[in-house]
């Protein structure tokens, strides 16, 4: 006869016993208790970064973390260049004889220096043709759990580190990209959401101007319209604690855009809700101010998810290297086949009736990356996916290291953690696998501008390339 304590935990459980475990029961007022204490937990761990004013500040990099990572010069020789150029940013010690750390914006300053006055063979500001617009990178997956916003999160910092200037986008209702960036949004007029709003109102106010030469009455335009004709993209950028990374941000009252934009769809059915981010970003400039925009989207194909994939030029799918990641995403591939084909096909039924030109969407590039990988378990996995993906997966696979768990305990970024609070190589083993993420990003990202750079110029013309933010 079996102990009684070798038994499994779900045998033996007494029902009166279980019965004095429950509490009252759950009211729709019971929610609203859950979440103004998780409000309340949500403001204690983010503040735990906040500086004295009680925003999030960067932490200061040292001249190790410059010379290895940042501008690729010999310490000796940046310690050097510092001592002849006193107008320089000349960082600040800890200690009397302490290392030297800088601010991201003296490490900027300090790369046009070197760019101007260094060696024309070494990379000291990213490739960056002049006169192309910024380029647009969709995260997106419909599974959750994937690293989707940490993968888009990582990105936009190491651009940022890398002197690129960058803009985020949180379409996410949830706000954890926003959180990440210290972002403060009241309402859903502090997202995107007037954006979506002004590009109604407008193709509203054209239709209703076709309607007038008709001798139809026009529809009404209602004051949520009206106030979202006022609202530039300008209006909702809000600065970051880093100085090169700005963000529109995201709150829990954007998630009624995915019930107002079928709405104003059924009002106006001629309305191209797919092109509203795209065409507002670019007639407020926002593609000429920044070098790189990263699009955080919410986990589920809606509206919102189609507006980010639409206005992308670069489309990441972060995914897990297991069976059910692997097949969740294979229907995410094809949902955004059925989806996007069936836009076209709508759209241009009309088109050819018309006489007008066809809607064809395209993309520079869909990649998938690996994330959160554990060589020791799921190579076999990752291997069987790279098979079947090729080069639509990235070969390159995103390890989940101890440094990445921290990070994400503190609301932070990886490149935001200080190397002093780990052993050195852990440190550098943790970066490594988002530098080369990152690394494997900037490849596409060089690759796609070079192209359109030789696209728009004579040959003769492209031969010194230009580089800068």
């Amino acid at each position: 006869m079996s102990d009684p304590a070798d038994l499994p935990p779900y045998f033996r459980i007494s029902p009166d016993a279980a019965m004095s475990d429950l509490g009252d029961a759950i009211t729709a007022e019971t929610f609203a208790t859950i979440a103004a204490r998780c409000q309340q937990g949500r403001e204690d761990l983010a503040s735990r970064g906040l500086g004295e004013e009680g925003r999030k500040t960067l932490r200061k990099f040292s001249t190790w973390e410059i010379t290895r990572y940042l501008i690729p010069v010999a310490q000796a020789h940046f310690r050097r260049v510092l001592r002849l150029n006193p107008h320089l940013p000349q960082g600040v010690s800890e200690t009397d004889a302490g290392a030297k750390w800088f601010t991201l914006e003296d490490v900027l300053r300090l790369r046009v220096h070197f760019a101007a006055e260094g060696s024309k063979s070494k990379e000291y500001r990213p490739y960056r043709p002049e006169g192309l617009p910024a380029k647009m990178v969709a995260v997106a997956n419909f599974k959750g759990g994937v690293g989707k916003t940490s993968t888009a999160a990582h990105l936009a910092m190491s651009a940022a580190l890398d002197g690129y200037r960058v803009l985020v986008l949180d379409l996410d209702s949830q706000g954890s990209m926003t959180s990440i960036l210290g972002g403060r949004v009241e309402d859903e007029w502090q997202t995107v959401f007037p954006l979506l709003a002004r590009h109604y109102a407008l193709a509203l106010q054209s239709e209703n101007r076709s309607r007038i030469d008709r001798g139809d009455d026009p529809k009404p335009l209602d004051d949520t319209l009206a106030e979202a004709l006022k609202i530039t993209a300008q209006d909702l950028v809000q600065k970051t604690h880093w100085p090169n990374i700005d963000l529109i941000g995201a709150q829990l009252n954007l998630y009624w855009s995915e019930f107002q934009i079928p709405v104003w769809r059924m009002q106006s059915r001629g309305w191209r809700l797919w092109d509203a981010l795209a065409e507002m970003l670019e007639a407020d400039g926002i593609l000429n101010q920044y070098d790189v925009i990263f699009i955080d989207t919410p986990p589920a194909l809606g509206y919102l998810t189609i507006n980010g994939l639409a206005a992308a030029d670069i489309v990441l799918v972060p995914v897990g290297a297991s069976f059910l990641e692997f097949d969740s995403t294979g229907r995410f591939f094809d949902m955004l086949h059925s989806t996007f084909a069936s836009i076209e096909e709508g759209e241009n039924m009309a088109a050819r009736a018309l006489g007008q030109p066809e809607l064809s969407f395209e993309w520079d590039a869909v990649r998938a990356v690996i994330t959160r990988y554990d060589s020791s378990q799921q190579a076999e996995l990752a291997a069987l996916m790279q098979a079947y993906l090729g080069d639509t997966l990235s070969p390159h696979r995103q390890d989940f290291t101890a440094l990445i768990g921290q990070a994400g305990e503190q609301a932070a970024g990886i490149y935001e953690a200080d190397y002093r609070d780990f052993n050195r190589e852990t440190y550098v083993r943790g970066r490594a696998t988002f530098d080369q993420t990152y690394a494997a990003f900037k490849r596409l990202l060089i690759g796609i501008w070079r192209r359109e750079d030789l696209a728009r110029t004579p040959e003769s013309e492209t031969e010194s390339e230009t580089v800068g933010t």
